[in-house]
């Protein structure tokens, strides 16, 4: 029962990010029509180097829709990619502080060089206007005051981060010559 909970949930989840991706995608033009391109195309992304101890995330697959949109694939069997994205994770907690800082892990990138190049361009360039879409509900001057609290609290929480890298970097274990063994007496 337990993990019929847990798929549901996960299954809810994915749903709600593919409707803020696609609404950030449809946002602007130029992303749907470099996506429109590669209509039917699938990319996978997984972590790569996860701790042994824990368990992996699933990687999840997404197809390009005919609009130039992405929608989820539920994974019931073996798919074969055509871009392929691993995530360099070997360490969870740290990557998760590094992205909060604006780092971006280490990817490697697998399959058709054009889809790659379009999906780059994505990243690089998209990004959501909370605002505008909160004062489509709320009204101008509230968003306004709401986008300002949540810069100050994702301006702190990047500090944070940045601190806590610094520390993890510090304590990050050195190639250290062994110690001499005492004499023996």
């Amino acid at each position: 029962m337990l993990e019929a909970m847990k798929a549901l949930a996960e299954r809810s989840v994915m749903e709600r990010v593919v409707l803020l991706v696609n609404h950030v995608i449809s946002a602007e033009p130029q992303a749907m029509e470099r996506l429109r391109a590669h209509a039917s195309r699938t990319i996978r992304i997984e972590v790569v180097g996860w701790p042994a101890m824990l368990r992996a995330p699933s990687p999840l697959s997404f197809r390009i829709t005919p609009p130039g949109l992405v929608e989820w694939i539920e994974e019931q069997g073996p798919i074969t990619p055509d871009l392929r994205v691993g995530v360099a994770v070997s360490n969870p907690a740290l990557a998760l502080a590094r992205l909060v800082v604006g780092e971006r892990p280490a990817i490697s990138v697998d399959g058709d060089a054009t889809f790659a190049s379009d999906v780059n361009w994505l990243i690089e360039n998209l990004r959501w206007d909370m605002q505008d879409d909160l004062a489509r509900i709320v009204g101008a001057a509230p968003a306004r005051a709401i986008a300002r609290f949540g810069s100050a609290v994702a301006k702190a929480l990047r500090e944070g981060a940045k601190k806590l890298d610094a520390f993890a970097r510090r304590a990050e274990p050195r190639d250290v010559p062994p110690a001499a063994e005492p004499p023996r007496r």
